[in-house]
């Protein structure tokens, strides 16, 4: 009995070495496509100001993002499509107002 929990652990002690000196290089694997996006950013900058610059840069993506949807739903809205009915025949209505959106915009062209 003593000798199976004395094997036990030791398994233990050595499965806790193993992800304490694993986890640390896959954290480094993981930063380093982060690092090569801040290194067009300029080498008198500190460690701070290149991260607050990155995350103006990811807040400016989010919003280009959401106005791009957000101008893309009302464009469909405008065409006919309702997303907040429960309707049956959903995809078919989304459909039909894509199509119109597009002969739409193909005709303002």
């Amino acid at each position: 009995m003593h000798s199976t929990i004395s094997k036990l652990t030791l398994a233990a002690t050595a499965a806790a070495f193993l992800i304490g000196v694993t986890a640390p290089a896959f954290a480094q694997d993981a930063s380093a496509p982060a690092a090569t996006a801040q290194s067009a950013a300029p080498a008198s900058l500190t460690k701070a100001e290149k991260r607050k610059q990155a995350r103006a840069q990811r807040k400016a993506e989010r919003k280009a993002a959401r106005a791009k949807n957000n101008a893309e739903l009302k464009k469909l809205e405008d065409a006919g499509y309702k997303p907040a009915n429960n309707d049956p025949n959903y995809p078919q209505n989304l459909q039909n107002a894509e199509k119109k959106a597009a002969g739409a915009a193909g005709a303002s062209q």
